[in-house]
C-alpha cells in the first residue's frame, strides 16, 4: 500500500479529518475528534492502528508484521509494518476495524450527524 492509497481508503470513509497534533511528519486520522490511524508521511513504514484487544493479540501471534502499539496504549493498539506478512487486503480490514471501533464508541448523537454528513 503506498501513503497516497493509504490516505486515500481512509478519507473516503465518513467523517474523517487529517490532523497533526504531534509533529509535522505524523498524519493522524481521526472520526468524531478521535484518533484511528497514525502514519509518518516521511517514512511510510507503518501503520498504527486501534484494535480490538483480544483481536490485537491474536494479530501479534499470526503475524510478524503486527507488533504492540509504538508510543501507544499496548493494550488497543498496534503498530503494522508495511512490506511484510501483512498484504494490502489484510491491511484494509484493519484500518476498516479500527475506523469501525472509534465510529461506535462516539456518542450516538455524533455518530449520527457523520452519518447524514
Amino acid at each position: 500500500m503506498t501513503f497516497d492509497s493509504f490516505c486515500d481508503f481512509c478519507l473516503a470513509k465518513k467523517g474523517v479529518a487529517e490532523t497533526f497534533p504531534f509533529n509535522e511528519t505524523t498524519l493522524v486520522l481521526k472520526v468524531g475528534g478521535k484518533m484511528f490511524a497514525l502514519a509518518d508521511v516521511v517514512e511510510f513504514n507503518s501503520i498504527n492502528l486501534k484494535c480490538d484487544p483480544e483481536k490485537a493479540v491474536e494479530l501479534r501471534e499470526r503475524y510478524m508484521a503486527v507488533q504492540p502499539g509504538y508510543h501507544m496504549s499496548k493494550k488497543h493498539w498496534n503498530t503494522v509494518q508495511l512490506y511484510s506478512d501483512v498484504d494490502d487486503k489484510l491491511l484494509m480490514e484493519l484500518i476498516e476495524h479500527s475506523y469501525q471501533l472509534v465510529f461506535e464508541s462516539l456518542p450516538k448523537k455524533v455518530q449520527h450527524e457523520i452519518e447524514v454528513g
